[in-house]
């Protein structure tokens, strides 16, 4: 009779035993997709905080740049290179030899710049003046140089501004380069009845846009007191969507060869 009831007992402990090693697999099976579970849980949580940041950070980037641009509206701005202008698109159109020649302006007035360090040769000077919020204005098209006509003109003796574009969405324009001029460079203006100065840069200075305004009163001026003066002016720098402009303005001083 004890060697059935043995055998019984030991039946009964390798049931038990199989029963276990089934739990085992299946307790593993749960506790991996547990892990599994909290890993792609963990993931998202990240992913979803960083975008929270992210959001946060470009949130506030505009939010600086849109008070910064609403502090610095309608004060008078050194020179506003702009994808547009007050009459329009920008004109990327070439000038042909045909416009330079047939290009007239009063005696006493500037008529071409040239600077052959940079390539221009007898760019058409276009007299400009101030936009309704007091901004220097430019002309359409990115090959021709504005001048302030309140400012003055060649052999008068007094300080002459002159702007142009750094490019237009496509193409470079006249001043893109001017950032490449240095003291003891020279350039030329043709006035309107054929006489010729030249100009000797003693200065080029890169300006902040939030400085530009201010640096006005140096570029209305002569870098060496008593000797006529030019001063010319582009834009150049990071470009800013939100207020369509560049973020500095370049200033070449020069004065009259003697």
């Amino acid at each position: 009779m004890k060697k059935p009831q043995k055998k019984s007992s030991q039946k009964s402990q390798k049931q038990t035993k199989d029963s276990l090693n089934l739990r085992e697999p299946r307790r593993a099976k749960s506790e991996s997709l547990s892990l599994s579970f909290s890993k792609v849980l963990i993931e998202k949580i990240v992913l979803f905080v960083v975008l929270i940041l992210l959001g946060i950070f470009f949130v506030r980037i505009a939010i600086w740049e849109h008070n910064y641009y609403t502090e610095m509206e309608g004060k008078p701005r050194a020179t506003a290179e702009t994808v547009s202008s007050d009459s329009g698109e920008l004109d990327e159109t070439p000038v042909t030899e045909e416009q330079i020649r047939e290009h007239i302006v009063p005696a006493d007035h500037p008529r071409y710049l040239s600077i052959q360090k940079l390539g221009i040769k007898n760019a058409r000077i276009l007299s400009e003046g101030l936009k309704s919020n007091g901004e220097l204005d430019t002309p359409v098209g990115i090959f021709d140089v504005g001048w302030y006509s309140s400012s003055g003109t060649p052999g008068s003796g007094r300080p002459i501004l002159l702007d142009g574009h750094n490019g237009g969405p496509n193409v470079v324009g006249v001043f893109k380069y001017l950032n490449q001029l240095y003291s003891g460079d020279t350039f030329t203006i043709e006035r309107g009845d054929g006489e010729i100065f030249t100009y000797e840069v003693v200065e080029n200075k890169e300006v902040p846009l939030s400085e530009s305004d201010d640096y006005m009163g140096t570029a209305l001026s002569s870098p060496l007191p008593g000797r006529e003066s030019v001063t010319l002016i582009s834009c150049t720098g990071e470009w800013s969507q939100t207020q369509n402009t560049y973020l500095s303005r370049q200033f070449v001083r020069a004065v009259i060869k003697d």
